[in-house]
């Protein structure tokens, strides 16, 4: 199993705006790679962003070459708007192991900051690095997602957390169309990721998450679609084995060559894994 999609943080020596507020207290403290080791069933991992940090995307291409082979992939941060794109990426430390960039685009309040032709720019030299782009989007951002999938066909492009569905409002229609339009895009992979913490905290069951996983498996297809902890975050709803043995349910229809795709192939694919 590949886990292609965790965090590590240390809030002692960097700030992180989004764990702000009483409700995120419980993972409000240093979370390392010995931390997932403890806890996690996975064969690999893949390491991704928390913080718009140059800095920190050094610090996590050095834990994956520390990790002997545990994080095999990291999904850094990169200014997509410097006109030196390129040349930053090129002279990162341990370059093999980085699989693809992510911004905190649902955080940016133009709804088509995606589309602005200096981030365009900038995602066309990651797609030309042969670097995946992690979409981390609001639903006034959907649009715009599959817009540039349109405008970058040659990109790879991962959507986060299915899009962060409105699970606990048990709302379906307007994100599971909004999905299904960015899914025709044959260049964007779907996470199956971060459903726990969409739900209700305290009382989700896997049938609350069930609507929302089928529907991305029938418009991706297991071929696109990725397993992903979302670890340590899931833990404000649940421990790492639960949203493993949820998943596992989740996709219990599928055959084993589909399960083994959304668990492991996918993320090979996507992230250009060896």
């Amino acid at each position: 199993m590949i886990d292609a999609h965790h965090h590590l943080w240390d809030p002692g020596r960097r700030e992180y705006p989004w764990l702000a507020g009483a409700a995120l207290d419980p993972i409000r403290h240093p979370y390392t790679v010995d931390d997932l080791r403890q806890v996690s069933g996975a064969d690999a991992t893949v390491l991704v962003q928390t913080v718009s940090s140059a800095a920190e995307t050094d610090e996590f291409l050095a834990t994956a070459a520390a990790s002997g082979g545990f994080v095999v992939g990291v999904v850094g941060w990169v200014d997509l708007t410097a006109p030196d794109v390129a040349d930053r990426l090129a002279a990162l430390p341990h370059r093999d192991l980085l699989a693809g960039i992510r911004h905190q685009v649902e955080n940016e309040p133009d709804p088509d900051w995606l589309l602005r032709p200096d981030v365009l720019r900038g995602l066309r030299a990651v797609a030309a690095a042969d670097l995946s782009y992690d979409l981390l989007v609001s639903p006034a951002q959907y649009a715009s997602a599959a817009e540039v999938a349109d405008r970058l066909p040659d990109a790879r492009l991962v959507l986060d957390h299915a899009g962060k569905p409105p699970i606990a409002s048990g709302a379906l229609i307007a994100w599971a169309t909004a999905i299904g339009a960015i899914a025709r895009r044959p260049n964007v992979f779907c996470k199956l990721s971060g459903l726990v913490t969409e739900a209700d905290w305290t009382s989700w069951q896997v049938g609350d998450l069930a609507p929302y996983a089928e529907h991305v498996l029938e418009v991706f297809g297991p071929d696109r679609v990725l397993f992903g902890s979302d670890w340590p975050v899931c833990e404000l709803a649940a421990t790492y084995a639960q949203v493993t043995e949820t998943a596992r349910a989740l996709t219990e229809a599928l055959s084993g060559a589909e399960r083994r795709e959304v668990f492991e192939g996918t993320a090979r694919r996507a992230y250009r894994l060896s």
